[in-house]
């Protein structure tokens, strides 16, 4: 596995991966330190493509992420995965709609965590996922860096939500 860190917008990120794709993107929290496992090794230029296209992210002159992404999960995380990455640039969903999506619709709470377990932040867009009723609801980087992308995005939000922040 290789890895690299990437100054961004909202905080510096750790990327990591292998030949089969981008395995995690994490944000600083906290100011905890990362998990650097014993056999990673710094990236060459394995992880250049992932900074070039989250760089012009952040300059809003992308919208849709081109790369291979290798997250472990289980199956019912990839699943939940696989459906963030179909809410569109610019929109949100709720855990509930996720819940339908996925033909589990009993299934919210554990959507929720699947989100909360998302490896990929950014990419797989975890922080398009909002409460039913519009409101902010939890991130693994802060509310106020949920808020930060959807505004980056043009995402709509009740505006009292916003206030909130």
């Amino acid at each position: 596995m290789f890895y690299r860190y990437h100054d961004s917008p909202i905080g510096r990120l750790l990327l990591a991966g292998d030949d089969a794709g981008l395995q995690q993107l994490l944000m600083e929290i906290d100011a905890k330190p990362w998990r650097i496992g014993e056999h990673w090794r710094i990236a060459d230029a394995e992880l250049d493509e992932a900074c070039r296209q989250l760089d012009q992210y952040f300059a809003g002159r992308r919208q849709r992420f081109e790369l291979r992404l290798a997250p472990h999960g289980t199956a019912f995380q990839q699943a939940v995965w696989q459906a963030l990455q179909r809410i569109p640039f610019g929109q949100t969903s709720s855990y509930s709609a996720l819940a339908e999506q996925i033909a589990r619709p009993k299934a919210v709470r554990a959507v929720g965590a699947a989100n909360g377990a998302n490896p990929i932040a950014v990419v797989i867009p975890c922080h398009r996922v909002i409460g039913r009723d519009g409101s902010l609801t939890g991130y693994a980087g802060g509310l106020a860096r949920k808020a930060l992308l959807l505004e980056l995005e043009g995402a709509q939000l009740p505006e009292q939500r916003m206030l909130a922040l």
